[in-house]
């Protein structure tokens, strides 16, 4: 007994809360968010624990359509480097082609948030680079995690929100809703 709850906890310490963002400006994008949350839900290691609703915001980079975007948050037993690669695979599923940096893309994922962890590494940081300055990042990831500190400012999500421009971003619908 004493050593299945010991078994029990060490599993419960290497499960770790991340955050996600979900963007996508070609095909059906409310119905591919949707998709790629089931996907992610139904990956080994990985559960969906809350998805904010979609905002549809107007597209960084080249000219293009406007982006639906959406944060989820995670539960994971993988560590980061193998939750980005799910991640990229899930993105090649729904046929993300990356053919030019901020570009038309079917699905996006970016991982925000892993933890309190703190990860620079030429092909993967943690917590996102620019998060801290996208109102389309922050605007979803406030609605479910709100009270979440960023690690590298020490501020709340929502408190990293009150010094974007959220001008633009409308509320459209939940990824979760069908």
């Amino acid at each position: 007994m004493i050593r299945s709850l010991v078994l029990e906890n060490r599993l419960k310490k290497q499960v770790k809360r991340v955050a996600i963002a979900l963007g996508s400006n070609i095909g059906d994008s409310s119905a591919i968010l949707k998709s790629a949350l089931e996907v992610l839900d139904h990956t080994p290691g990985i559960a969906l624990q809350s998805a904010s609703h979609c905002y549809r915001t107007v597209a960084v980079g080249p000219p293009q359509p406007d982006v639906l975007n959406a944060c989820a948050l995670l539960s994971t037993t993988l560590e980061p480097h193998d939750l980005l690669n799910t991640l990229l695979q899930v993105e090649a599923k729904f046929g993300r082609v990356r053919q030019e940096r901020w570009g038309p893309r079917s699905l996006d994922l970016d991982l925000l948030l892993f933890d309190d962890q703190i990860l620079q590494q030429p092909d993967l940081q943690i917590p996102h680079p620019r998060m801290n300055q996208r109102a389309f990042v922050l605007v979803p990831l406030a609605e479910i995690a709100a009270d979440w500190v960023e690690p590298v400012s020490g501020k709340a999500i929502a408190e990293l929100l009150q010094h974007v421009d959220c001008s633009g971003i409308k509320e459209v619908l939940s990824a979760n809703d069908p």
